[in-house]
């Protein structure tokens, strides 16, 4: 399964219809989110080499495939029967099942890695999810999970902005559920806007994001700039670090079982 990390394009053909619920590769004004989820996977996928990696929430697979290119295999796991048919069909080197993320269905200690990006925030009992993360890590396994930042992605609001969300958290919030489950050496950090996509935020108004969203909301076209702006994002646009997490856009977390 070993094999080079793959290019994602996003100009290829759309995988899976885009309905909001996950981000896909190949829409172009769906560019600047999937390079946010893309960067992550990218970053972390040194923690995956050679192991035994459980992707909990597989979405449309690109990321699966992605860790497949350094991992001793992957199983990737999605609820959606659709969807987790169209990552068997798409991504040959990565193992597939369909299946509730709180029953997950790997024995104890049975894999090397967890990996869940922006899919906590998706469930209702996610103190069980991260139980059952545990329950399936070996001693000394790494859990890694990435998830809207609460206090900027829905500031000021009692209920997310996303319909498809659940519940989402705080930095603190994130680290204690993970603590709570029985990890331990949990290190919280956080993506931000690299030099290049803060210079886009000031040519659109202070936020390319929310200018995306004005877009979305009243349904007007896309103007050319914005347009152009958001397919020119790439991955290497965003930063990740430790510094300042409680004001990032997402969160990551990293941790151990003990």
């Amino acid at each position: 399964m070993k094999g080079s990390t793959p290019h994602i394009d996003a100009g290829q053909a759309p995988s899976l219809p885009l309905t909001g619920e996950r981000t896909v590769p190949g829409v172009s004004h769906e560019n600047y989110w999937f390079r946010r989820h893309e960067v992550v996977y990218r970053a972390l996928s040194a923690r995956c080499a050679g192991a035994v990696v459980v992707e909990a929430g597989c979405g449309e697979g690109y990321g699966a495939d992605l860790l497949a290119g350094v991992a001793a295999r992957v199983l990737a796991l999605d609820y959606d029967g659709p969807t987790a048919a169209h990552v068997a069909r798409r991504y040959p080197r990565v193992d597939v099942v369909r299946t509730n993320l709180v029953a997950l269905p790997v024995r104890d200690g049975g894999c090397d890695a967890v990996v869940s990006f922006q899919v906590i925030e998706h469930l209702w009992d996610q103190e069980r999810f991260l139980r059952e993360c545990h329950r399936v890590l070996r001693s000394g396994g790494t859990l890694l999970v990435s998830t809207p930042n609460r206090v900027t992605f829905s500031a000021g609001r009692d209920i997310p902005l996303n319909p498809f969300h659940t519940r989402e958290l705080s930095d603190t919030e994130l680290a204690g559920l993970v603590r709570d489950a029985g990890f331990v050496d949990v290190e919280v950090s956080g993506l931000h806007h690299g030099p290049r996509l803060r210079e886009l935020d000031a040519r659109h108004g202070g936020s390319l994001v929310e200018a995306q969203v004005r877009v979305a909301v009243t349904g007007d076209r896309w103007p050319d700039a914005l347009r152009d702006d958001v397919g020119s994002v790439g991955w290497t646009d965003f930063d990740l670090h430790t510094a300042d997490v409680g004001a990032s856009l997402d969160l990551v977390v990293t941790a151990r079982r003990p």
